[in-house]
């Protein structure tokens, strides 16, 4: 079955299938599942084409994929454009909900730490 140039999976159960959709987690996949009447345990190979077709419109009606991405990055720019607080927190691409960023966050901040080397320095060759 193909959705949106998505391919969902024919052997996985349909709430586990639906999920391969950014913007559809296995809560959602649950709600789509139920407003269409379809049993949860189905498979897409398993599907008629009615059944089908009902799960598409609910999809196609549902915000995912490149659209939920455009709205993501627009909320986010919206923030950063009224100075909010979250939005100086992305600019400055520091963790915007509130977690601590004096041991974690490392990678976030750009302080990468590495190991120590073993101290020897390798003989040049000379």
């Amino acid at each position: 079955m193909r959705i949106l140039g998505i391919t969902v999976p024919d052997e996985k159960r349909l709430e586990i299938g639906l999920t391969a959709f950014y913007g559809i987690g296995i809560p959602k996949a649950r709600k789509i599942l139920d407003q269409a009447g379809v049993p949860r345990e189905k498979r897409a190979k398993e599907l008629s084409s009615e059944e089908e077709n009902k799960i598409r419109v609910i999809v196609e009606a549902t915000p995912i994929e490149g659209n939920l991405k455009r709205e993501i990055a627009a909320n986010i720019k919206r923030l950063k454009d009224i100075k909010s607080y979250r939005g100086i927190r992305h600019l400055k691409k520091l963790p915007a909900r509130g977690q601590r960023t004096k041991t974690n966050s490392r990678t976030v901040r750009g302080n990468v730490r590495h190991t120590m080397a073993s101290g020897r320095r390798k003989e040049s060759k000379t």
